[in-house]
């Protein structure tokens, strides 16, 4: 069996040592597209180092190593085909402020493991904490096609309704046809995002763009325009990566207000709306 819930479920966590630097934020913030326009004062807070503020999605790319999508596959009772993996979910809590630049300790572990049929989700758990204590927790979801039907936990089955009515805002943002060239620079280098021909192993016609790329775009439009540009403020953030994108695309970004989060649904224009990430919330205070 490809997965073994019990050894995994059993296993000790994998604790890491991780460092970052302000050139680190900068370089994913150009990632997940910051600095257009180069000039503008809300985008110079992304990309130049005196006025720098740091996207809490960064967590999820900091210290450079494999982020959990890929690390939770070299875990014990872990051996599948990277050609068979996808991003399902993800979940970012903050307990403080993301620093510029910080060396803390991750500690990762499998924390559930469900049976879906057809497929597995594994979710990988890592807790990251400096000197002062904890800074964030993330969650990710994984799924892997043709690794399920051993009878094991089918896990939750809930999930959140659509938001009801119009949205608040709309706002859409173009990728660049090199994103997740450039994204991949932050430590994922599943060639799943750069060789044509690996990405057709997976199903798909051409190189995709990572889940964590769009992930941290939609933050930014967030943050950006209905959290006055202040990344203080989000507390928590989770979404489930309904469909993918592929580099050049223009998503879609609806949102919705609520008491202390905002809701959001992304879809991509070039494919007639495809959704591209679902259940989507961004708690704050």
């Amino acid at each position: 069996m490809p997965i073994d819930a019990a050894e995994a479920l059993a296993a000790e966590p994998r604790t890491d040592e991780i460092t970052w630097g302000h050139k680190d934020v900068q370089l994913y913030h150009l990632g997940i597209g910051a600095g257009v326009p180069a000039t503008d004062p809300g985008e110079l807070r992304y990309t130049l180092e005196s006025r720098l503020h740091v996207l809490p999605s960064f967590a999820t790319v900091a210290g450079a190593g494999a982020p959990g999508v890929i690390a939770g596959l070299s875990m014990p009772g872990v051996d599948v085909d990277l050609a068979r993996v996808l991003h399902a979910g993800q979940s970012l809590t903050l307990h403080r402020p993301v620093p510029v630049a910080g060396a803390a300790t991750a500690t990762s572990r499998i924390a559930a493991v469900y049976d879906k049929g057809g497929a597995a989700v594994l979710v990988m758990r890592t807790d990251v904490a400096d000197a002062d204590g904890p800074l964030w927790t993330d969650e990710a979801r994984i799924h892997v096609r043709g690794a399920g039907g051993w009878g094991g936990d089918q896990g939750p089955s809930t999930r959140r309704e659509p938001p009801a009515g119009p949205p608040d805002l709309t706002v859409e943002r173009t990728t660049r046809e090199d994103q997740a060239l450039l994204y991949r620079l932050s430590g994922d280098w599943n060639p799943l995002h750069a060789d044509p021909g690996f990405a057709k192993l997976g199903g798909f016609e051409r190189p995709i763009l990572h889940g964590l790329c769009t992930y941290g775009m939609t933050l930014k439009a967030v943050v950006d325009t209905l959290l006055g540009g202040d990344v203080t403020r989000v507390r928590r953030y989770d979404t489930r990566f309904a469909g993918v994108v592929y580099p050049g695309e223009t998503l879609r970004i609806r949102m919705w207000r609520g008491p202390g989060e905002v809701r959001v649904a992304v879809s991509t224009l070039d494919r007639e709306d495809a959704p591209v990430l679902a259940e989507t919330v961004v708690e704050h205070s």
